[in-house]
């Protein structure tokens, strides 16, 4: 997606977290709100936990936000290049 002016200004790093554990856990850098990320994610975190769907994992999340909102910046990382000085 090419990112214009109006998209860098939407721009966020959020935590995205779906179990108990937070190994699970990753970093969503996106353009999207909450609420975009929860009509999303949590549809399908719901069904995984009443026994409607086996399995998903944090890549099926992403998928599914970039192709709800194709229009919108969605990267996903588990971990961060660090500077130290």
């Amino acid at each position: 997606m090419n990112m214009n002016f109006k998209n860098l200004e939407k721009m966020r790093v959020i935590r995205i977290n779906t179990t108990a554990w937070s190994e699970e856990d990753f970093y969503l850098v996106t353009t999207l709100d909450d609420d975009q990320i929860a009509e999303v994610i949590q549809p399908i975190v719901n069904a995984e936990r009443d026994g409607e769907e086996d399995y998903y994992d944090n890549d099926m999340l992403l998928q599914a936000l970039k192709d709800r909102f194709p229009l919108e910046y969605a990267d996903m990382y588990t971990e961060f290049d660090k500077l130290t000085f």
